[in-house]
């Protein structure tokens, strides 16, 4: 498998890039490692919440009668027991 690289510049807030080339040291890694690490991890997170999202079904409740169906909070309770 061939990496293409990208390379790209953000803006951190000073403390936060202390904290951050504190924190690689203290892991004796890199900054590069530390920013794609925590990327991965974001995107993996991400992923599941959309895995997540799409297993989710609603009830269907179809309509005896065409149209508007007005159901009251008790109807639909009703209905989902």
């Amino acid at each position: 498998m061939i990496h293409i690289f990208m390379r790209t510049t953000i803006d951190i807030p000073d403390p936060l890039f202390r904290e951050l080339k504190a924190f690689a040291a203290i892991k004796g890694i890199s900054l590069k490692e530390v920013f794609q690490t925590a990327i991965e991890h974001e995107l993996a997170q991400a992923q599941k919440m959309d895995v997540v999202r799409d297993r989710v079904q609603l009830p269907l409740i179809k309509s005896k009668r065409p149209g508007h169906l007005y159901l009251t909070n008790a109807d639909i309770e009703d209905l989902l027991t």
